[in-house]
């Protein structure tokens, strides 16, 4: 027997497409929610995919009156930082505005569960690592503010509407499915291990944004999450929320930092080919540092990461872009050896 049916929004882009697969692993029954701007058709099981844009209130509250899922996981969202401070009124209008829509069709059509795909951008510059879910709410980019935003509206929904919720702050989501299937395919690419490993099979090289911040090699430091271990978070939220669980905002992440520099290093062990690299400019509203403490998460969910060697996620993105074509091709499509040697090692 199925168990609950739950609404995707965002399904067919990167961390959605991940959920979906592990809740239909895991028995739920799944409607995605996407209007294909970002995510790819390719990445939704045949039959599951509604094209649909947020911003059409009046038909995700019918598609909400008529599937009657118990809980809706909200990922769609704009995503790129640096864009956003091109273009604050579109992610504003897309991030802000579209999860408003997507609450008033909720409140409408009775349904009361959802789990929301934050960001640790709202904490801005944290004046301490690792990063509790206590500290200010100080975000330096319209990406960060406009998700403080939607955190804000959800306070307001569960006092007024009864609509209890559960929004995951979370840190570098990375990696990609271990078997190859699904991984990052954004358009254009602005995460750091998917562009390495670009530089690694390309040779055309990889810019390191900053070398002189007060780390100990002089770039950032990362608290980098395998993207199947944020899928299960959000399950678990959704199995809390279900069970009665009051909202609050977690934090998503391992608790260990990763420099750039040390990014570089572990993907040259894991493909054997050398990163070329370029020195750029520090970007604005880059800290030094984002890690985790994911002590709440823990406590509340029960969720442990399953993959915490940086070389075992570089390894299954490494595997993901030799097989869909945007890494060197793997002979007799294997995973590679360092893959299958890692795997065994790490996932617990």
């Amino acid at each position: 027997m199925a168990k609950h049916h739950v609404v995707v929004t965002g399904g067919a882009g990167y961390i959605g497409s991940h959920t979906v697969h592990l809740l239909l692993e895991q028995g739920y029954e799944v409607t995605v929610v996407d209007n294909l701007s970002k995510g790819y058709r390719h990445n939704v099981p045949g039959g599951r995919l509604c094209t649909l844009d947020l911003a059409d209130t009046g038909a995700l509250e019918r598609l909400l009156a008529d599937r009657r899922p118990a809980a809706v996981i909200h990922f769609a969202a704009f995503i790129a930082v640096g864009e956003s401070m091109r273009e604050p009124a579109r992610y504003f209008a897309n991030n802000t505005g579209g999860s408003l829509s997507l609450l008033t069709a909720m409140v409408a059509a009775g349904v009361r569960h959802l789990v929301f795909s934050s960001t640790a951008a709202v904490y801005g510059t944290p004046d301490a690592v690792p990063i509790l879910e206590t500290f200010p709410i100080q975000p330096v980019s319209p990406y960060g503010e406009s998700k403080v935003m939607v955190e804000t509206l959800l306070g307001w929904f569960d006092r007024i509407h009864g609509l209890r919720s559960v929004a995951l702050r979370y840190f570098n989501a990375c990696g990609a499915d271990p078997g190859g299937e699904i991984g990052e395919e954004h358009k254009p690419e602005t995460h750091l291990i998917p562009l390495v490993l670009r530089a690694a099979a390309t040779g055309q090289p990889v810019t390191v944004f900053g070398e002189d911040y007060d780390t100990p090699d002089g770039t950032c430091i990362r608290d980098y999450i395998h993207v199947n271990d944020l899928a299960r978070a959000h399950i678990l939220a959704v199995e809390y929320l279900l069970g009665g669980g009051a909202s609050q905002a977690l934090n998503v992440g391992t608790g260990t930092g990763h420099s750039v520099r040390e990014i570089i290093a572990a993907a040259e062990a894991v493909t054997g080919l050398p990163v070329p690299r370029a020195a750029g400019p520090r970007r604005p509203g880059d800290p030094a540092r984002l890690v985790a403490d994911a002590g709440r998460l823990r406590a509340t969910l029960g969720w442990e990461p399953q993959y915490t060697d940086i070389r075992t996620i570089i390894a299954h993105a490494w595997n993901f872009a030799q097989r869909s074509g945007h890494g060197k091709d793997q002979p007799g499509g294997e995973a590679p050896p360092v893959l299958r040697s890692l795997e065994s090692q790490d996932r617990r």
